[in-house]
């Protein structure tokens, strides 16, 4: 018995689809509209991620050490720097490859260069560059360096860069915190808006059919029987808009891709929609279907006092 009450509810859902053509169309374009905006949002959050990390990944603070620190003595206090939890990497450099280094940044200046070749000897030491997981973090790890300065290790040190450069982390610590505040508040303004424009375009759909509703609710149809066809249609709603937002977003971030690619240089949109297939359609799919059936229950349960 519940079965066949189910297949009627069910096929029940699909003829009010089909019979209510063009506000079908219009709902499913409402919803379409939706998750086209959900979508975006998606892609343009992994944009801003890929913009958050290759900003993240430039920021750094190195440790200078004296040159006539042992090497061994550093690579001790390397390892003890990898091991802290803020810490997501720490790349030492020797002092031969801090001179290399230094000869290539000023391979076109001839003074310095010169200079150099009458030293006779390398005047730069080793270092440490170490990133942390995040730009807020860069403050604990330099007390932690501070901490060691009267230790052996620590007295090898001869200076630390962060002081330097704290104006700059900080200000692009607060940057990148508005920023994902920003992208969140917009996210849900917009999410929000094209939920109650899709919950209207439902409940038009709905009103149309009030008539043919009141009969079955004069025949003893129970609640439960009157709303599960609309519900069931706005689950056809959900399913065939996330199709056909998944389907518009192929050739859009085909476009895109070499632009995204070429302007941030570290996120591809087309690789990205390619990588993320499966779990964008499903993300949008859920959306679609819970829009589609919740709207669908409240317009008939509020405005049509099922």
């Amino acid at each position: 018995m519940i079965w066949i009450k189910a297949k009627r509810v069910i096929k029940a859902g699909f003829v009010n689809f089909w019979r209510n053509g063009w506000i079908s169309l219009a709902t499913v374009l409402v919803i379409v509209i939706t998750l086209f905006t959900i979508g975006s949002l998606i892609f343009s959050r992994a944009i801003l991620g890929s913009m958050i990390s290759q900003i993240q990944d430039k920021v750094d603070i190195s440790i200078y050490f004296k040159t006539d620190a042992e090497e061994s003595d550093i690579l001790a206090l390397k390892d003890s720097v990898s091991k802290l939890p803020e810490v997501k990497s720490a790349e030492y450099v020797s002092a031969e490859q801090s001179l290399e280094n230094f000869k290539e940044r000023h391979k076109d200046n001839a003074l310095i260069m010169q200079s150099i070749e009458e030293l006779g000897e390398n005047p730069l030491g080793a270092m440490l560059n170490i990133k942390t997981k995040e730009t807020s973090q860069y403050d604990s790890v330099a007390k932690y360096l501070e901490s060691q300065s009267g230790t052996a290790g620590g007295s090898m040190i001869d200076k630390i860069n962060y002081y330097q450069n704290k104006k700059v982390i900080d200000r692009l610590s607060k940057i990148l915190d508005s920023a994902k505040t920003l992208g969140t508040a917009i996210s849900v303004i917009l999410v929000i808006i094209s939920i109650i424009i899709a919950f209207n375009t439902i409940r038009l759909a709905i009103y149309i059919s009030r008539e043919e509703i009141g009969v079955m609710r004069l025949v003893g149809a129970s609640d439960r029987f009157v709303r599960g066809p609309f519900i069931v249609e706005g689950v056809i709603y959900g399913v065939i808009s996330s199709i056909i937002a998944m389907i518009i977003f192929y050739p859009l971030t085909l476009w895109l891709g070499p632009m995204t690619d070429n302007f941030f240089s570290g996120i591809n949109i087309f690789q990205y929609y390619v990588a993320n297939f499966g779990q964008i359609f499903l993300i949008l799919l859920l959306l679609g279907v819970s829009v589609g059936a919740f709207s669908s229950y409240i317009a008939v349960k509020r405005y049509l006092k099922v």
